[in-house]
């Protein structure tokens, strides 16, 4: 993780990994620390899952909450993230088992890569992670208008 002035750690970068034949992902060194205290993982959203650490992972979780129950999208998605999440144990050489329910929610394969997305890091089978970047990067200009009207 990298830590910015005035502002928490947050995960950057992109970097491939192999999924082994017992569904184990090794985290990158960097971020490791960042998750030696305890981590979860859970169905993320774009087909992506989502790791963080037991902090941010409290604060999502706080968030799901207090979302109004009497709103059916908002008992969907409690139940979307938090029944498919995951307490995670990363071992000596830095891996974690990926359950398998959650590899099938995200096509996960041999080839995989793991995203730092600021407060998360994010899962990603390979050729689906290529597309979506591929994707977001064609359209990067008229995303980028449309954050203009926020503020960005």
């Amino acid at each position: 993780m990298t830590e910015y002035k005035n502002h928490n750690r947050v995960f950057i970068g992109e970097y491939k990994i192999t999924i082994d034949d017992k569904g184990r992902v090794a985290v990158p060194v960097k971020f490791r620390g960042a998750l030696a205290q305890g981590a979860v993982v859970t169905r993320g959203l774009d087909t992506s899952l989502f790791l963080l650490p037991l902090e941010e992972w409290g604060k999502l979780a706080n968030k799901i909450a207090n979302l109004p129950l009497g709103q059916a999208n908002s008992r969907a998605f409690a139940r979307f993230m938090l029944a498919g999440a995951m307490d995670i144990e990363i071992d000596a050489q830095g891996r974690f088992v990926v359950p398998e329910y959650l590899r099938t929610f995200a096509g996960l394969k041999k080839a995989a890569v793991i995203v730092g997305v600021e407060s998360r890091l994010e899962i990603w089978d390979e050729e689906v992670w290529t597309a979506y970047a591929k994707k977001a990067e064609a359209e990067s200009g008229a995303i980028a208008e449309q954050l203009g009207t926020m503020g960005i």
